[in-house]
């Protein structure tokens, strides 16, 4: 709902406004953008219908609201009378009518779950859903008191804590063996100490208002033999604490990690560098009491208040150089994340983020995505197929292959871009080929200028037939793509790829761009997907 083109990107008529399969997006009229919306919601217009007043809604009185002249829907049990943003939404009326009149939260956590709903929807709030009165507990099913976990899920962790004169120790224990520090994300405000811990898909959360100070530096340690993750606290005083502190929402909770909902820490802004001309590097530094490493693959949001209304777009996050993380491998930088990100003149999120001064504060979600570097532990050809800003998500999939797939033979990158100036890091990654012969890169141009002597044209079966020669039948073959709809529809069904037919699908974002995971084997019958708000594609 709220990661929308910017108003000249796609223009209008523009192909990259239809998405075929999963959640499509639509041609708006014209006064009907993100803005035009924000503007409406602004205005004191009742978009309720009941005069300011908020009403207790009954399923069967949701039910009747059902059509696109009068329709509620219903999400994590809060109502809204969305008639008057139908025109407004990107994916088209025929999408918020699948859930007119009844609970749409499934489908809506399917298509964008991170969307801030709350801030965007907050002058069609009709008010909450009826409580249904509470079944004695002798009289539950069965079904409906086990644990929120299903039998197939994991088993919910717990945790424990100890002390010394200087120390508080937070021992979770997972009870699994593929826990790694950023499997652990934990956030310290004032007195209030978060640690969310995920294991598989699931997220387990320890949240308590601290009985006493602690300092702003704190450490945390992974013994993975026996998956257990320690939290080491520093007191502000020397004295022996008789409790933890008290629980807040949601404390000692194990849940489906779709289910947790976004939470965001405010960073800093320290740098930001010119790296094309319409492409700039991005430094935010986490708080002192945050702890968080972004998974490989997965993306995090940004979030701004423009106009009184909070907008959010997922970014991958980078290296500050392609080159420095490819000598040997070395601790991550904790402190410091990078993103390079497109500046859209026209648009309304980056021109915003353009405008920050260093020393503001943006604030940043936890990661989120579906995708497994286990995909890449017996991978043996790598290829990378990216346009524009969609080469982002690749830059730590190129790093962790190159240095961490032991089976690896080959990375190839073909980098789709307008022009030679639009080409990001490109001396960087002809260094890089030049250095390390298992890695190539061409680079294709739509536009090129008359001395380019490279590619040029778009990404075609003709393209793609070439770039994907040389591998072995036998071989395990990963082949990443990310780039605008139309781009990431023409790489996943070009006609010549007979071998990609049995695939493997993970949809994840990358700002207005779709990037797709396909694992290539001959042993894959059945195609399918992981949400994470992309579209997805099913071929």
């Amino acid at each position: 709902m709220l990661n929308v083109p910017s108003q000249s990107f796609p223009a209008p008529s523009s192909q990259q406004r239809a998405a075929s399969g999963g959640r499509s997006k639509v041609p708006l009229k014209q006064g009907r953008s993100l803005m035009d919306w924000i503007r409406l919601s602004k205005s004191g217009k009742d978009l309720t219908g009941l005069k300011g007043r908020l009403i207790e809604v009954t399923e069967e009185e949701l039910k009747k609201h059902n059509k696109k002249d009068d329709c509620w829907i219903c999400i994590r049990g809060f109502v809204y009378n969305v008639t008057s943003y139908m025109e407004f939404h990107p994916g088209g009326e025929d999408e918020l009518m699948r859930a007119a009149g009844s609970d749409g939260t499934d489908l809506f956590d399917q298509v964008h779950r991170w969307v801030n709903y709350e801030s965007m929807l907050k002058e069609c709030l009709v008010g909450r859903m009826a409580v249904k009165p509470a079944i004695p507990k002798g009289l539950l099913p069965k079904s409906q008191v086990t644990d929120t976990t299903t039998k197939e899920g994991p088993s919910s962790p717990s945790y424990d804590w100890f002390q010394t004169d200087s120390l508080v120790t937070i021992v979770i224990y997972t009870k699994q063996k593929d826990i790694n520090l950023d499997s652990i994300i934990v956030d310290h405000q004032n007195d209030s100490f978060r640690a969310e811990t995920i294991i598989k898909d699931y997220s387990y959360l320890i949240h308590v208002g601290l009985s006493h100070e602690i300092q702003e530096d704190f450490s945390v340690r992974i013994i993975e033999n026996v998956g257990k993750i320690e939290i080491v606290l520093k007191k502000r005083e020397n004295m022996s604490w008789k409790c933890l502190g008290h629980p807040l929402e949601k404390h000692n909770s194990f849940l489906p990690k779709k289910d947790r909902g976004s939470y965001y820490r405010k960073c800093q802004l320290i740098s930001k560098e010119d790296v094309t001309h319409d492409t700039k590097l991005f430094c935010l530094m986490l708080p002192p009491s945050t702890h968080l490493q972004v998974p490989i693959g997965q993306h995090v949001y940004l979030k701004l208040t423009i106009t009184g209304t909070e907008i959010v777009k997922p970014y991958t996050p980078v290296f500050d150089s392609l080159l420095s993380e490819f000598k040997k491998p070395v601790l991550p930088n904790n402190k410091y994340i990078y993103f390079l990100i497109k500046i859209y003149p026209a648009g309304l999120f980056t021109p915003e983020l353009d405008h920050l001064q260093i020393g503001d504060f943006v604030p940043v979600s936890s990661p989120e995505g579906n995708f497994k570097i286990s995909k890449l532990q017996e991978v043996e050809d790598l290829f990378l197929l990216a346009a524009g800003t969609g080469f982002t998500p690749m830059v730590k999939i190129l790093n962790c292959a190159l240095i961490n797939a032991p089976s690896l033979r080959k990375v190839k990158l073909m980098f789709f871009n307008k022009t030679e100036e639009d080409i990001i890091w490109r001396s960087q990654l002809e260094k890089l080929a030049f250095e390390d012969k298992r890695f190539d890169v061409e680079f294709v141009l739509s536009t090129p200028s008359s001395e380019w002597n490279g590619k040029q044209g778009h990404i075609s079966p003709a393209l793609l037939s070439e770039f994907l020669k040389g591998n072995s039948e036998k071989s395990k073959v990963l082949l990443c793509i990310c780039g605008p709809t139309p781009f990431t529809e023409q790489g996943i069904s070009h006609p010549g790829r007979s071998r990609l037919s049995p695939s493997m699908n993970d949809g994840l974002f990358e700002g207005r761009y779709h990037v797709f995971f396909i694992v290539v084997s001959d042993k894959i019958k059945i195609a399918f997907s992981l949400h994470t708000g992309a579209s997805v594609y099913m071929h």
